[in-house]
């Protein structure tokens, strides 16, 4: 099963630097899976839908290994929360499927 992180590490945290800077709240979540190709996949998956509201939330997303990494900042706490909250639901679809169907490799 896939373990979530949200945390403040430094590797983790070089995606949203930038965003961080000008926006008062943020959030690092890291998700440990099984396999590299897995932490791809579900990167690749992800990576298409795009926030509502790109004015008010930045989202970057990367795969380290078999880490996926998804860095938030936001203009305000209420938009972290619900961007963060609809990330959240795609994110258990997407692990619980590849823990019930197993991962393809990504190319």
């Amino acid at each position: 099963m896939a373990g979530v992180v949200i945390s403040g590490a430094p590797a983790a945290l070089e995606a949203a630097a930038a965003a961080a800077a000008i926006s008062p709240f943020s959030c690092t979540l890291e998700v440990q899976y099984a396999s590299e190709d897995s932490a791809r996949l579900v990167m690749a998956v992800l990576a298409v839908d795009a926030e509502l509201q790109p004015d008010k939330v930045k989202r970057a997303i990367s795969a380290r290994g078999e880490r996926l990494v998804v860095a938030f900042s936001a203009t305000e706490a209420r938009f972290l929360r619900a961007s963060l909250s609809a990330f959240m639901d795609i994110l258990t679809l997407a692990t619980k499927t590849i823990e019930e169907f197993g991962a393809v490799p990504c190319r």
